[in-house]
């Protein structure tokens, strides 16, 4: 099947699936015209792709998983390696939430401080110099 079929019945790009075999996750042959052709098993292992990376692993952490790709993955019990993986993704995912979140507060902080101004009329905090009162 070419590339434009693979994408439709996968749900992923064009652009995502050239992505995945040049990460060595997916391969194709090459038609007579130069045009990609997958192979049946290329929709099982796309879906596979696609489940572990919208559970929060990268393609990096994809390629861990390579020799698994064409089972069924979501039905697997998962390795040790798996876990492992799935584990520190976790802890960069909090990490960046936790960060997020402390930005988030201090915006939160610096607008609910700008409000007696704003509310006063006294123009906007960037024309006195300081963006949202912080200073």
């Amino acid at each position: 099947m070419r590339i434009g079929e693979l994408a439709r019945r996968t749900g992923a790009s064009p652009r995502a699936l050239r992505h995945y075999e040049q990460a060595g996750l997916i391969t194709s042959g090459r038609a007579a015209n130069g045009y990609r052709v997958y192979e049946e098993g290329a929709v099982a292992r796309v879906a596979n792709i696609r489940y572990l990376l919208d559970a929060g692993l990268t393609l990096d952490d994809v390629s861990a998983f390579r020799s698994c790709l064409d089972g069924d993955v979501p039905s697997a019990a998962p390795s040790d390696l798996g876990l492992r993986i799935a584990r520190e993704r976790l802890a960069v995912l909090d990490a960046r939430i936790a960060a997020q979140t402390a930005a988030r507060d201090r915006l939160a902080a610096a607008l609910a401080g700008a409000q007696p101004w704003a509310q006063a009329g006294a123009g906007s905090s960037t024309e006195n110099g300081a963006p949202l009162g912080i200073r």
